[in-house]
């Protein structure tokens, strides 16, 4: 029986693929990749060259020689028809696919019948232009990982791995591997020459393998064991993998749980959800939510956050914008106050009542015109109150005044549809991407014209660009070339050299809209009509993006949008709570880190928090070239005591010392036990018996035989 008969192959996930890539044409021959022990190299197709496929379908054979009689072969598979060529690998083990097929086939070589024998029979789900062996110096063998190849995709390279379903280290396995020495230079060999190749033995060489199979990583691992290999003798003796732990995030257990249904906002009714994709869908402040109908006119429903509950089937008081929504944003220094930019190429100020609506408003607070086009987005200025920024399909952004009522700055260089735009954390500068894909940076107050200028993503369908780490880095989420959709992060101090890491997420059609948390650098991203929310930290070194669980919802969602940082419950560590919209209803969703001790307040998941939503200067004194930054309060309870202030509890031993186990006893100990554990089940000798303690019964009391087999039968009667 072969040791390679139960050999089991496993695609490895998306996070150990290399994306992103471009590979070579089928028109050449070859298979297209090499790999070794740190690189991998592939042919690439430049953009525009069109591909040629093979158009004829030809049968496909592997044969087996014998080198000392090639007169006839050894053994011959079928391996039915493909248009593509097929290529082997020689070894133990023997790969075999077809460029354009998506079939990967394993066989084993042996020196007897049946000499070649099927291993496994993998289908890919992409088409292969390659595949190359991973040297078996790479290998997990305590995985009894026997083999792993690279396959070659239009867009990716995805590991395949083959295991042996054994434990730990088997030496059948793995006979002695070709070393990595050569040896003999050429000269030598070209004067005839013969010495081998000095083997290696996987079981006592140095560990090249890592637990996690992650290409991107392997590199950077070659080089940390070559490291900690030649610092191996300075300092305290650590394990391998404890030198070389790869970082994981304090929030990657964050959980996503919708609160209570008395907190729900039920029985909405025409609601607008085909809003454009530059809009949120609906936006929110800490007293209300404003939400777009489907009605004629342009309204608005306004809902008071204190009044949850099922609304009444009559219709409401609604704001008349008179025209679509295009987007509205709340005022972060007023939240009676609502910004709403229509396709008139128009923005109306609205101001809403305490307490709500009470009658339908058809009067704006205050009109700004300006732009000759439809307008894309509005926002907000972070620092300054009665500042406002729009960009517009007229390719210009604009800043207004509304203290005064009037344009106070244009800003152009734009040769595309403005996607997204953002300010900086100190109101300093305003970021934006563009459909011409360009992420640029303006300062307003200096240049109409961009200050730096850099590639964005590839992808037409839309992005949203946000400020991260302090603002020191931009986050752009878009969409690629093949339309994936991906986050970018660029320098805020070189644009021009592009992202500087870059992740890919899903295929939606919708943008990814990003929520950032500048307390905890965390991010949260999800598309209109998506049911799973992605949640990620970032650092602002490698890896930079730091993936965390997602969040499920259990039907597609219109929107989600969130609520200031002091609406978080910390007493349940809530980093963030958003309201998600959905066809009928408003379900807040809190998303917690889970901690043991939840008595204590957790100081380090909540630091001290700027008080974004009271203003620090004015727009007038903005223009004029002041500068400023929001104060910052803590969220810590009065009666609650610090995680880092808590005591220290002495740690608990749940088992005994392994001495109680391993003491020798003798055999008449043994015998004292044995006869103590008897004595304990059975109990004392001396102790009375139980029916020694009952009372006895007075011979008057007892019945005839008689009368009471009489008494008996009437009972029966009786039933």
């Amino acid at each position: 029986i072969s040791s390679f008969s139960s050999t089991y192959v496993r695609v490895l996930s998306a996070r150990g693929w290399i994306n992103n890539i471009r590979a070579g044409s089928f028109s050449c021959q070859g298979n297209h990749i090499k790999a070794n022990s740190k690189l991998v190299a592939f042919n690439t197709e430049q953009a525009g060259k069109a591909m040629k496929l093979w158009k004829t379908m030809r049968s496909r054979e592997v044969k087996l020689w014998d080198s000392r009689k090639l007169s006839s072969s050894l053994s011959s598979v079928s391996l039915g028809t493909s248009s593509g060529t097929s290529e082997l690998y020689s070894d133990i083990l023997n790969v075999c696919y077809a460029q354009g097929d998506t079939v990967v086939d394993c066989f084993e070589v042996s020196s007897s019948e049946p000499f070649l024998s099927q291993v496994s029979h993998c289908l890919t789900d992409t088409s292969t232009r390659g595949v190359a062996m991973v040297p078996k110096l790479a290998l997990n063998v305590m995985s009894c990982e026997v083999m792993c190849v690279l396959q070659l995709t239009d867009s990716c390279i995805v590991p395949i791995s083959y295991h042996v379903p054994r434990k730990e280290f088997h030496e059948d396995l793995y006979p002695d591997t070709m070393g990595t020495t050569p040896a003999m230079p050429a000269e030598e060999w070209w004067q005839g020459g013969n010495k081998q190749v000095i083997g290696l033995n996987r079981q006592q060489d140095p560990p090249y393998f890592k637990p996690y199979r992650c290409l991107n990583q392997l590199v950077l691992f070659v080089l940390r064991w070559r490291k900690s290999a030649s610092t191996q003798t300075k300092g305290p003796k650590q394990s391998f993998l404890q030198q070389n732990r790869w970082p994981t995030s304090k929030f990657r257990h964050i959980q996503g749980a919708v609160m209570h249904r008395d907190t729900h906002i039920t029985n909405m009714r025409g609601l607008n959800l085909t809003t454009p994709g530059e809009c949120d869908g609906f936006c929110v402040n800490r007293h209300r939510v404003a939400v777009p109908l489907s009605i004629s006119g342009g309204q608005i429903a306004i809902y008071e956050r204190s009044q949850p509950g099922r609304l009444p089937d009559a219709s409401l008081p609604t704001i008349q914008n008179s025209v679509n929504v295009a987007d509205f944003s709340w005022d972060p220094f007023d939240t009676h106050r609502l910004a709403v930019a229509g396709d008139d190429a128009k923005i109306r100020l609205w101001q809403v009542p305490e307490g709500g609506l009470k009658e339908t408003l058809t009067e704006p607070e205050l009109i700004l015109q300006g732009h000759t086009e439809k307008i894309y987005s509005i926002k907000f200025h972070p620092l300054a109150s009665g500042l406002l920024v729009s960009s517009s399909y007229d390719l210009t952004v604009r800043l207004w005044n509304l203290e005064s009522g009037e344009q106070v700055k244009l800003l152009t260089g734009h040769k595309d549809q403005v996607f997204g735009i953002a300010w900086s954390p100190d109101g300093k500068f305003l970021a934006t991407v563009c459909k011409d894909g360009k992420v640029r940076i303006y300062d307003p107050r200096k240049s109409t014209s961009p200050l730096q200028e850099g590639p964005g993503p590839e992808g037409p369908r839309g992005a949203r660009i946000v400020w991260v780490c302090e603002g020191k880095y931009l986050l752009v989420s878009g969409f690629d070339s093949r339309s994936e959709r991906g986050l970018y992060l660029y320098s805020a101090d070189s644009l021009s050299s592009g992202a500087i890491a870059n992740i890919q997420v899903d295929v939606s059609p919708s943008t990814l809209i990003p929520f950032y948390d500048p307390d905890t650098n965390v991010i949260i991203l999800t598309g209109k009509g998506d049911t799973r929310v992605h949640i990620y930290e970032i650092v602002p070194e490698d890896p930079y993006f730091m993936e965390c669980s997602s969040f499920h919802s259990p039907e597609p969602h219109k929107g989600l949008a969130f609520l200031p940082k002091t609406e978080c419950n910390v007493r349940d560590v809530e980093i963030a709570v958003g309201l998600m919209l959905s066809k009928t209803t408003i379900e807040p969703v809190a998303f917690r880190v889970p901690r043991v001790k939840k008595e204590f307040f957790q100081d380090d998941v909540y630091t001290d928090t700027a008080v974004w939503w009271e203003p620090v200067l004015t727009a007038s004194a903005w223009l004029s070239g002041s500068n400023g930054q929001h104060k910052k309060i803590s969220l810590k309870p009065k009666n609650m005591t610090a995680v880092s202030e808590a005591p220290k509890e002495a740690p608990v031993r749940k088992y005994l010392p392994s001495s109680v186990y391993l003491e020798e006893k003798t055999d008449e100990q043994k015998k004292e036990e044995l006869l103590s554990a008897m004595v304990a089940k059975l109990g004392n000798m001396d102790d009375p018996l139980p029916q020694e303690s009952f009372e006895g019964v007075a011979d008057d009391e007892w019945v005839s035989e008689y009368h009471g087999a009489d008494l008996c039968c009437k009972l029966v009667m009786i039933k």
